[in-house]
């Protein structure tokens, strides 16, 4: 039994102001830590390790480098069932382009991001990644609140995809958007066998890093 992905829908997850999760099959821990730096989309981002620490000790650690954690974007690591999974704090809103490079050279990547306390309201957005192309991606209220609300991609994934929501009720306007979101979560994770270990992310020491500005 695994915890799944659905966990994350619900409020305040992980921290205060939604998530950023990352997870890869064939991308160790360093290789997915750099590869996110590389997508950061306003300026060249380093990668500093700062040993292994809780999110509230991360959390700290960026109040101390930066003055306000939301002033820097850090990252926690960690492998768990086949998967190497990171998951960003601080301001990391809007600062990571969706870019399919981040599976190159054979890797198999998903990125989940949920801006929750944005009051434009940007939705959950799902993007799956395989050997440098994006295979699947939509906005998990599959609906037109912020861009397309159809699942793209690869026509055999997509349609897929498309169908096991289709069997799940979804799209459904008149489900509030947080059933929509945790409902599609479950699809995804069943159809992908997503898993994020909840116990790990929200209460042990993880390998820690910051993405400093590098410029």
């Amino acid at each position: 039994m695994t915890d799944g992905i659905a966990w994350l829908a619900e409020p305040q997850s992980i921290a205060f102001g939604g998530y950023r999760v990352t997870l890869a099959r064939g991308l160790g821990i360093e290789a997915l830590a750099t590869r996110i730096a590389s997508s950061a989309q306003w300026s060249k981002r380093t990668v500093e390790p700062v040993g292994e620490l809780t999110g509230d000790g991360l959390v700290e650690r960026l109040d101390a480098e930066f003055g306000d954690a939301w002033d820097g974007i850090g990252l926690r690591l960690g492998v768990s069932d086949g998967w190497t999974f990171a998951v960003a704090y601080g301001g990391w809103f809007g600062e990571f382009r969706t870019d399919p490079a981040i599976s190159s050279d054979g890797a198999e990547v998903f990125v989940l991001e949920y801006e929750e306390e944005n009051g434009k309201p940007v939705p959950p957005t799902f993007h799956a990644h395989r050997d440098g192309r994006t295979v699947c991606s939509f906005n998990l209220h599959l609906d037109d609140s912020w861009g397309n609300g159809q699942v793209v991609g690869d026509p055999e994934i997509a349609d897929r995809v498309k169908e096991l929501l289709s069997t799940a009720g979804l799209p459904d306007e008149e489900r509030p958007d947080d059933e929509v979101h945790r409902a599609a979560l479950e699809v995804l994770e069943r159809h992908f066998g997503l898993t994020l270990p909840s116990a790990l992310v929200l209460e042990a020491p993880l390998p820690a890093f910051l993405l400093a500005d590098g410029e």
